[in-house]
């Protein structure tokens, strides 16, 4: 029986809606040419939410037709001033729709509904808009002095077909960063949404269809890495790929665009150090260090999942870490008030988050709190306990590589230069920590230590203005802010002879 292009749900509050399971292609949704499907499942209960339709190579070369067609004949002559409006139009419809949003976020990705999903919407909207205003002006360049015989300047242009691929853990946050800079620089768009977590960007194309953007600027299809993604990546009709997602796969992407040498920005995984003096402000410093890793469940490329406590306040610092997250990351159904902790969002990766627990505790770690399944849930469920690791060395497996999950470990040092050389420890640069009351450290820590982003006396505080992006393995190239634009534009020099003769 063939799937409909719509589904009814019921969310777990009783409340219904009208749930989209196409491909969205030409501003319509369609089934996918093979007409295969995939469920996607609630991971605080292990229950099918509703099928939706996969795509495969074909569906993908369809996509990649549509934009491309529409760059050619449309997106490239629309004026900035018309993106903008767009875009704003985009931004409202999501505004007024946040609360349904909020909703399909948090079942479908295990998020908690008050605590999570609805702060990851309206940070959306607020990107839209930003990416909005800047659309008026986002291909302006500039006039270059050379002779009063000659006219030099230069025109920032599109680099036209942008295939995008985004990860599980931040649905709509993830495809809203690419998507926003990439349109208002005159980009078209091609997505691929993560399997496990599709619904909330296929609900945002509802709006889309709705906003009067032009058939073909957005084209989003849900499919598998090693088919529709790799396919996108390698696609000699694809300009530009943008990817976030894990190390190993980011090296297989950037491979495969290497086929027509694609513009490649690149944000991948990491191993974010938070160094704790004994200078700083204690009880905001263990708020923070808690926010860093327990929010969104862990699954966060930022997360502060090593913690480094310097020898003097390390037992009081873990012992106060233990008793907050105990006492504020109350684990539980993401539609509960009160829950700040949900469920991994599919059994694979509640698998993996255990696996890593097992090893910290088989390398001689110390679990200082949690470690294993929750009792009182479903068994299918995919909830991991708060785990927080002590007595580690930097040896350990849970030291070394992204666990993606709730788990964090803390481990100590003496003087300033061990603290930097610990934070520095890592193949991996993209968050960076430091809580001290004294700023010569803080200066000190952020030149010092390699990373995209350092934080001092916070954690995980993203800000739509700021550039985002790693050093060394966790990527390349910025999102957010003036930088983003920059990402998808690409510099045109004009020379014209006023008056000059041979």
């Amino acid at each position: 029986m063939s799937l409909p292009l719509d589904i009814e749900v019921t969310l777990p509050t009783g409340d219904k809606y009208t749930q989209p399971t196409g491909l969205f292609i030409n501003n319509e949704f369609v089934k996918s040419i093979k007409g295969e499907t995939i469920d996607s499942i609630n991971p605080a209960t292990g229950e099918v939410i509703c099928p939706v339709y996969l795509a495969d190579v074909e569906d993908t070369d369809v996509a990649i037709a549509a934009a491309r067609e529409c760059f050619e004949t449309v997106w490239f002559n629309t004026a900035g001033y018309e993106r903008s409006k767009y875009l704003y139009k985009i931004a409202t419809l999501m505004e007024e729709n946040k609360e349904i949003l909020a909703d399909i976020e948090a079942v479908d990705s295990g998020k908690p509904r008050k605590a999570n999903a609805i702060y990851d919407i309206l940070h959306c909207v607020d990107v839209i808009k930003f990416y909005a205003g800047a659309a008026t002006t986002a291909q302006s360049g500039k006039t270059i002095e050379s002779t009063p015989d000659k006219l030099t300047y230069t025109v920032h242009e599109p680099f036209g077909v942008c295939g995008q691929i985004i990860p599980w853990n931040y649905p709509l946050s993830m495809a809203v960063w690419k998507i926003a800079p990439a349109l208002a620089t005159g980009n078209v768009v091609v997505m691929k949404t993560s399997e496990n977590t599709p619904l909330s960007l296929l609900y945002f194309c509802k709006l889309v269809q709705q906003s009067g953007l032009p058939k073909g600027v957005i084209n989003v299809i849900c499919g598998l890495g090693r088919t529709c993604g790799s396919h996108l990546a390698s696609h000699m009709d694809i300009d530009k790929v943008s990817f976030t997602g894990s190390t190993a796969v980011g090296k297989l992407i950037q491979q495969l665009a290497s086929s027509n040498l694609k513009a490649v920005t690149m944000e991948c995984g990491g191993k974010s150090p938070l160094v704790v003096y004994d200078d700083c402000n204690f009880e905001q410093a263990v708020k923070w260090a808690a926010f860093g890793i327990m929010y969104n469940m862990g699954q966060i490329c930022t997360g502060s999942s090593r913690i480094y406590v310097q020898d003097t306040i390390h037992d009081k610092f873990v012992e106060a870490l233990v008793k907050h997250v105990k006492e504020i990351y109350v684990q539980g159904d993401p539609f509960t008030d009160g829950v700040q902790v949900g469920p991994q969002v599919s059994k694979v990766q509640q698998e993996r988050v255990l696996g890593y627990i097992n090893s910290g505790i088989e390398e001689g770690a110390t679990v200082s709190l949690g470690g294993k399944i929750p009792e009182g849930f479903p068994e299918a469920s995919c909830f991991i306990e708060p785990t927080i690791f002590s007595n580690v060395t930097q040896d350990m497996k849970i030291v070394r590589e992204e666990i993606f999950g709730p788990v964090v470990t803390v481990g100590k040092f003496s003087t300033e230069k061990e603290a930097i050389d610990l934070a520095n420890d890592t193949i991996y640069g993209l968050a960076a920590y430091v809580f001290t009351e004294n700023i010569r450290k803080a200066q000190h820590f952020a030149r010092k230590v390699k990373s995209g982003q350092i934080y001092v006396n916070e954690a995980n505080a993203t800000d739509f203005r700021v550039p985002f992006g790693g050093y060394k393995l966790s990527g390349f190239g910025r999102e957010l802010g003036e930088y983003g634009i920059s990402m998808y534009t690409q510099a045109k020099a004009v020379h014209i002879n006023v008056d000059r003769e041979l």
